[in-house]
Order: structure tokens, then sequence, then C-alpha cells
């Protein structure tokens, strides 16, 4: 959910946090692995495999 649709303050002050938290965390790993990771459609296709080798597109046959 984007901060600006969180229906209450609580929700959008959650929402930043998380927002943040992944921010670094993502800045965190870029640097242990030494190269910035992938975005958007590749990353998906990346994280996919990582899990068990197989592509989305093999894991819907």
């Amino acid at each position: 959910m984007a901060i600006e649709n969180a229906p209450t303050k609580d929700g959008k002050e959650g929402a930043r946090g998380l927002h943040k938290a992944a921010r670094a965390e993502e800045k965190k790993v870029e640097a242990e692995k030494g190269s910035e990771l992938a975005k958007g459609a590749d990353r998906f296709e990346e994280r996919s495999r990582s899990s068990d080798g197989k592509s989305a597109e093999e894991k819907q046959r």
C-alpha cells in the first residue's frame, strides 16, 4: 500500500517506517553484494529463482 493511501495517521507513519526500513535493508544488501539489486521485473525473476531455482513461469506450469 502506498503511504498516501493509508487510512489513518498511524497507518501512514507505519508505512513510512516500513518503507524506510526496506530502503535501508536494500542498501545494506547491495553494499555486501558489491552491486545493485535488480529492480522491477528483473528483481521479481531473481527472487523467484533464488527461492527454488525455478522461474515464475516454470512454477505456474
